[in-house]
């Protein structure tokens, strides 16, 4: 059996907060807002396999609210929820990821970000991919207000 996943994450950016995706971190002058360090990208991983493998959400297991989440890792955030879907008999056929910034590029860490998630989903770079995209000068990401992250998962039971 195969299955999809689609997760989904936005956070509004502010001064002083650091700007990581898939806990690699950029150089620029704001960051993700939120109750973790606002990974996006992390967050919408682990939205698209949990939603895979039917297991949730990601707010259901780092409920937003407990404090025992404030400023947490996304990366070991999305480390213990591979934990769960793996250990529920499922393995990551590939992640494609969509990243959309005004600022800064992606371009030159994204390879950087492709091992990253490989490594935490113990896959081949190749089976992951992330691409970034600018909001054209619209909405709240043209605008550099906010960064958005959508990420799309084949999973296969093993």
């Amino acid at each position: 059996m195969i299955r999809v996943g689609l997760g989904r994450d936005t956070h509004r950016l502010e001064r002083g907060r650091r700007f990581l995706l898939a806990g690699v971190e950029f150089r620029f002058g704001k960051g993700m807002d939120g109750h973790s360090d606002g990974d996006v990208l992390a967050h919408a991983a682990a939205d698209a396999v949990l939603g895979a493998a039917g297991l949730g959400d990601i707010g259901e297991f780092f409920p937003p609210k407990e404090a025992r989440w404030k400023d947490a890792d996304s990366m070991e955030l999305l480390a213990e929820v591979w934990a769960k879907v793996k250990d529920s008999g499922w393995r990551l056929i590939n992640l494609d990821c969509v990243v959309l910034a005004e600022e800064p590029r992606i371009l030159p860490l994204r390879e950087k970000i492709r091992e990253r998630l490989a490594a935490c989903f113990g896959v081949e770079k190749e089976a992951v991919f992330v691409k970034g995209k600018t909001g054209e000068g619209l909405g709240p990401v043209g605008k550099g207000l906010s960064v958005e992250a959508e990420a799309v998962c084949l999973l296969e039971r093993v």
